[in-house]
């Protein structure tokens, strides 16, 4: 029994989404929920996994393919089942489609028809069906497209069924030339041109297979070729014939490559006249493009020019895209910019690192800023909000979920850490570490992404030192965090300089800024480790003066990290 399954929806309300892998092929034997396919979606790539135990019967869609929800992609060959058992669910269906792989008793009618066609073809004339392929009287099924496949198991690959399927060729009946007799597109080519001659290698019969090709005169000469290129390929110099033998099918490719069959050059004959196949087609006219494009670049004088590279917009590139657009177009943007003395985060985060990494914990610099950043949100919530312009309200978040930009091969993403203000500087690392990787390896699970009140991008980890954030919509700010790099920066020590950090939580040694009685300090010039940040804002909701408050009192955290140890 041939059990269809169509493209689930991984995804909400996913319309569509790219075949990334299959992890099986035709033959191969596999259990119900084992993963047979990965697949991209808008957000990460997920795995497919197998309705049915069974044995792969065709993979219906190539890798990068895009395949709209609902396509069948799949089909198995399922045992203990009768013909038309099929149960309906999980993208399978109860009722085969035209032309579908169901092997049922024929009808009466179909049976004398058979007899018919077997006796000498008289239903159809000349001994072909209507769809012009060679009648067989032998049994087979169909395949999902009205394609005749006979039993059995046949290696293929997606496009080379596809091909065949267009090509109305029975791909089980062609003996393949690749590895481990895998079939390929060539062989379901030469055998597509081999099924459009005549049976019987007659022309003119009364079948009407004269159609297949197009006769010269007898004796007619054959225009000779060229010598081939350096590299083997189809020449580029066009023969001078006026007649040629080609198939109909050979005939549509030359068309709309715009090559005149007469011109392709071959050694190849049919009963003693020249013969043109599609794929003598197809490398004439690679030839003839890749020598207008070398006379139009000598012209030019762009010899060597680079070729353009051509990326497919989609999967989670576009939806990156569309959600910055979004972001850009709804929210007017402003970022405020300040620099933070980090010299003694620098430090603490020496001394527990071994410590940490005792426990299986890689400590960086992160889990500090998403502490002091929820710190800061508690000082500052209107940071940790967002606009709903449907109800016309600013809504301040209750909860607390840090967003961490994440640079992927497709893009960035944001994994979020839910409840960061419930959850210590180890867990945090922890939390972030797994989420990290799992994105950057694309099997992060749609609902880790969502939910964030707040977050941060770390474009210092690349020697970045100042951006403008675009904002995660619909949050309504974001942090970006530059590298950490020595600067030369005033220090303030003394009597005066202890008492006022004393009052304010902070140690003695504190970076220069606005003082009383200034001359009952000392001041130096120092190297310290110095962070830029860059605070981007949503200026419908956050005013700038609230911006700086907000870093004014992240620098606070960051400068004195022992003030942690408090939330």
């Amino acid at each position: 029994m041939v059990r269809e399954f169509e493209l689930p929806d991984v995804g909400e309300g996913l319309t569509e989404a790219e075949i990334v892998t299959w992890l099986v092929e035709p033959g191969d034997a596999v259990t119900e929920d084992q993963p047979v396919a990965e697949v991209e979606t808008d957000k990460a790539v997920v795995e497919v996994p197998a309705p049915v135990d069974g044995t792969v019967r065709d993979l219906l869609a190539e890798e990068g393919e895009m395949v709209p929800v609902g396509e069948v992609i799949i089909t198995f060959d399922v045992e203990g089942e009768a013909p038309g058992a099929s149960e309906p669910g999980s993208g399978e269906r109860s009722e085969p489609r035209e032309g579908e792989a169901v092997q049922e008793e024929p009808t009466e009618a179909e049976a004398a028809a058979a007899g018919d066609g077997a006796d000498g073809g008289a239903a159809t004339g000349g001994g072909e069906p209507a769809g012009g392929e060679p009648a067989d009287a032998d049994a087979s099924t169909g395949d999902a497209d009205g394609v005749t496949e006979t039993e059995g198991r046949v290696f293929a690959a997606p496009s080379a069924r596809r091909l065949a399927r267009e090509r109305g060729v029975d791909v089980g009946a062609i003996e393949g030339s690749g590895p481990g007799g895998r079939v390929t597109e060539g062989d379901v080519e030469a055998a597509a041109e081999a099924g459009d001659e005549p049976a019987d290698g007659t022309t003119g019969d009364a079948g009407g297979a004269e159609s297949a090709t197009r006769h010269v005169d007898e004796g007619e000469p054959t225009a000779s070729t060229s010598a081939a290129d350096a590299d083997g390929a189809t020449p580029v110099e066009a023969a001078d014939r006026e007649r040629t033998l080609a198939a109909p099918a050979t005939r549509k490719v030359a068309e709309d490559a715009g090559v005149d069959v007469d011109a392709v050059p071959t050694e190849e004959t049919k009963e003693g006249e020249p013969f043109v196949t599609a794929e003598q087609v197809r490398q004439y006219a690679e030839a003839q493009r890749a020598a207008q494009a070398a006379d139009a670049e000598a012209v030019s004088g762009d010899v060597g020019a680079g070729e353009d590279e051509h990326i497919p917009y989609r999967g989670v590139r576009r939806t990156i895209g569309q959600q910055m657009e979004q972001s850009k177009y709804t929210a007017p943007h402003v970022t405020h910019h300040d620099r933070v003395d980090v010299t003694d985060l620098v430090a603490a985060r020496g001394r527990l690192k071994a410590r940490a990494a005792e426990r299986g914990t890689s400590l960086t610099y992160m889990p500090f800023v998403v502490k002091a950043v929820v710190a800061a949100l508690k000082e500052h919530p209107i940071l940790n909000s967002q606009l709903d312009q449907d109800a016309e309200e600013i809504v301040v978040r209750g909860e607390y979920n840090i967003g961490v930009a994440t640079a992927t091969d497709a893009g960035l993403m944001v994994p979020v850490v839910t409840h960061a203000d419930r959850k210590g500087m180890l867990e945090i690392a922890d939390e972030m570490g797994e989420l990290i990787e799992s994105a950057r390896d694309r099997s992060i699970a749609r609902e880790e992404m969502q939910g964030g009140t707040f977050t941060i991008t770390n474009f210092g980890a690349i020697g970045g030192e100042y951006a403008t954030p675009i904002i995660n919509y619909p949050e309504t700010a974001i942090l970006g965090l530059g590298a950490i790099t020595d600067r030369p920066w005033i220090v303030e020590r003394g009597a005066q300089a202890a008492g006022a950090d004393s009052a304010e939580g902070g140690s003695a040694d504190r970076s220069s800024g606005p003082r009383e009685d200034v001359d009952a300090v000392t001041k130096s010039v120092e190297a310290r480790k110095v962070m830029t940040l860059s605070l981007s804002i949503d200026h419908r909701v956050i005013d700038g003066a609230d911006a700086a408050r907000f870093v004014n009192t992240l620098k606070e955290y960051l400068e004195t990290p022992e003030l942690l140890l408090l939330e």
